[in-house]
């Protein structure tokens, strides 16, 4: 089992997972090449602790601090590591870049993983003399409240690499799943965009405001998904589950899925209507404080989900 972490990148993703190996009892060096972020990076996390601990998600922040170390150098940064959480730009030419200095520090046997959000790990591990060892290990933001991981393996990834990560991210109290093989965006990200295409093509057309978008997935859907997924939702949602929903309403479905036209739904022009939208809700400098709320509205139903987790 893992026994030595390391983060190469003090952004909002590395400092957390930082926090999620720490919290777990494992030591952990954080590494960056930009100094200020370094610099900045204990002082953020020890913020994070403080709330974490007032929702009781945290008993002891003084001892995960111990276990943090943050390191300017990167061979020093990885000395001793047997598994590494890389948090770089997403950017395959600058993880090319990353990965080959890595390599060149780390042992042959050390996990390689990546926090990308949707770029498969065999564009930027191909040309490692060791590429077998690296996979990706996606988190959700922050990994410290939400903890799911997307563990996707490379075609050259060994199933011992792929098991141990698996453990791991159990062990240190996240809940991993197995994307069997590449694909962009992984299965999250996949997911929440086909969500977010539908919603801006309804925003688009004028079939509902922002507002109102917002709260059909708030207290209708997300209601449900906070504690079961769509496919145990529609086997729920028919006397006779699944094969009994799809009867129903497969045509249905199916329709809506065929009147969906091609034009992009991310155009400039459907983001200007719904950012001015937004701006009459939430002026653009209370976007901090309502991330912070959200963040500490994640802690609460984390504290709840923890306390609830067996039923």
């Amino acid at each position: 089992m893992t026994t030595h972490a390391a983060v190469v990148g003090a952004g909002l993703i590395g400092r957390a997972w930082a926090i999620v190996f720490a919290r777990a009892g494992l030591p952990v060096c954080l590494f960056d090449v930009d100094a200020q972020a370094l610099a900045k990076a204990r002082g953020a996390i020890r913020r994070s602790l403080d709330d974490l601990v007032e929702f009781g998600l945290v008993e002891d922040p003084e001892g995960v601090m111990s276990r943090i170390r943050v390191e300017a150098d990167l061979e020093r940064a990885l000395a001793g590591a047997d598994y590494l959480q890389e948090c770089g730009p997403e950017d395959v030419e600058a993880k090319c870049r990353i990965y080959a200095q890595i390599e060149s520090v780390v042992s042959p046997t050390t996990i390689l993983a990546s926090s990308t959000s949707g770029i498969a790990a065999s564009r930027f591990t191909g040309h490692l003399r060791y590429p077998e060892r690296c996979l990706v290990a996606h988190p959700v933001n922050p990994p410290y409240l939400i903890p799911l991981v997307e563990v996707v393996p490379t075609p050259a990834t060994t199933d011992a690499v792929v098991e141990r990560t698996m453990q791991l991210m159990a062990a240190i109290d996240q809940i991993p799943i197995l994307v069997r093989r590449e694909v962009q965006g992984f299965i999250l990200n996949r997911l929440q965009g086909a969500l977010l295409n539908e919603a801006l093509r309804l925003f688009r057309d004028g079939y509902v405001s922002a507002a109102d978008l917002d709260k059909t997935v708030k207290h209708g859907l997300g209601l449900r998904w906070s504690f079961m997924g769509p496919l145990e939702t529609i086997d729920l949602n028919a006397p006779a589950g699944v094969i009994d929903y799809g009867r129903r309403y497969g045509p249905l479905y199916r329709d809506i899925d065929l009147q969906r036209d091609a034009a992009d739904p991310w155009a400039p022009e459907t983001l200007a209507r719904l950012d001015a939208e937004r701006r009459d809700e939430l002026p653009g400098e209370g976007l901090a404080e309502r991330q912070a709320w959200r963040d500490r509205r994640l802690m609460a139903l984390m504290a709840h989900q923890h306390a609830t987790r067996n039923d």
